[in-house]
């Protein structure tokens, strides 16, 4: 299915001093008033915010800034805000008290290839690190050791967690569904292991805020939305077990058609970025340099917004409140090395949310 269209525009602000280099992840802090950037210049930054209020633009200024040896590939808050947790291609997890700037951070986790994805887990207060060396560990900052490792069929491209529930999305298309709730000795089992709904390389996967199901992006311009409940129907059944309830009866998952152009010179853009809104909306940011905001549950598209900067959007994220939206125009490697120009510059933006752009809206009538 595609979702109808719709455009619009409107003038966002662009935090000072942007990395020099692509911009990997951005993560706004617990309380919004942060927002943290890993980058392919190696290095982390953080800024902090002030909101605007009536005709009062957002402000922000440097707060400060670390450099890790190679590329930084991802970032996290702890759950106070008071620390970040970065990894890349270093390969491995670092650990920032932003009370002490200048340097380099504590190492506590380590991998044997690079770390695509970081996620403070405040329910467990434990820090799980996804690895291009096929496995997730996860730490206590306390020691070196890692509390427990989980071994995946495929290297890490994606991986988000949301309360007890965890989704690693891999290479080769398998999407894996944890609920960390039901740790064992060796950490936790898996919940399923399946192919995505999507026939091309996976790009990212979030977990809906009431932690029902998860959206998946790929390469193909395509967003699949799943449902946890579906997704274990659907490996019973590949098992030769019949439930009462089946996986192609619910009819609840589905996937939809984004970030392309039609007509003579149609083209197809990477997702790159998903992002849940606490109203359990949603937005897309793909390589062709737009952003949208969705409704999964009515199916429709809320708002498109056609930047036209002649750039790729890299990365996405909502603050927890919703009333920040922070997304990052720089090259996405969607392309391949020999695309990349050196001189592009690399900015990061925080769009003011307005309540009406993103709050659900009811499902249309035919």
């Amino acid at each position: 299915m595609s979702f109808g269209a719709m455009n619009a525009g409107k003038a966002d602000y662009a935090l000072p001093s942007a990395p020099s280099d692509g911009v990997s992840d951005i993560t706004f802090s617990p309380t919004g008033n942060l927002i943290t950037a890993g980058s392919w210049d190696n290095g982390v930054r953080v800024w902090e915010l002030q909101r605007g209020y009536g005709t009062q633009p957002i402000t922000a200024v440097p707060k400060a800034q670390i450099n890790h040896d190679a590329p930084v590939l991802c970032t996290d808050f702890s759950a106070d805000g008071t620390k970040v947790f970065s990894g890349g291609a270093s390969k491995q997890v670092n650990m920032w008290s932003l009370g002490q700037p200048g340097t380099t951070g504590q190492q506590i986790g380590v991998h044997d290839a690079a770390v695509k994805t970081v996620r403070f887990i405040p329910e467990m207060n434990l820090v799980a690190s996804a690895s291009w060396d096929r496995t997730v560990k996860f730490w206590d900052t306390r020691t070196s050791t890692p509390a427990a490792v989980v071994t995946l069929c495929e290297r890490a491209y994606s991986m988000d967690t949301k309360g007890a529930m965890m989704v690693v999305a891999t290479a080769d298309r398998k999407i894996c569904v944890y609920n960390l709730g039901s740790w064992t000795t060796n950490g936790p089992a898996p919940q399923t292991m399946t192919d995505s709904p999507l026939r091309y390389q996976t790009r990212c996967v979030s977990i809906f805020p009431d932690q029902q199901g998860f959206a998946v992006g790929s390469i193909e311009g395509r967003v699949g939305i799943e449902y946890f409940s579906e997704q274990a129907a659907k490996q019973q059944a590949a098992s030769g077990y019949k439930p009462a309830t089946t996986y192609g009866n619910t009819k609840l998952s589905f996937a939809f058609k984004c970030h392309r152009v039609a007509g003579a010179q149609s083209s197809v853009y990477s997702v790159n970025s998903i992002a849940f809104h606490k109203y359990g909306t949603f937005a897309t940011a793909g390589s062709d340099g737009n952003f949208h905001f969705w409704d999964k549950d009515s199916r429709q598209r809320l708002k498109a917004y056609d930047l036209k900067q002649g750039n790729t959007i890299s990365v996405c994220k909502f603050s927890p409140d919703g009333g920040l939206f922070g997304y990052a125009m720089s090259y996405d490697w969607s392309q391949g090395v020999e695309h990349a120009n050196p001189q592009a510059t690399n900015n990061i933006f925080v769009h003011a949310v307005a309540d009406d752009e993103i709050k659900p809206r009811p499902k249309d009538k035919k």
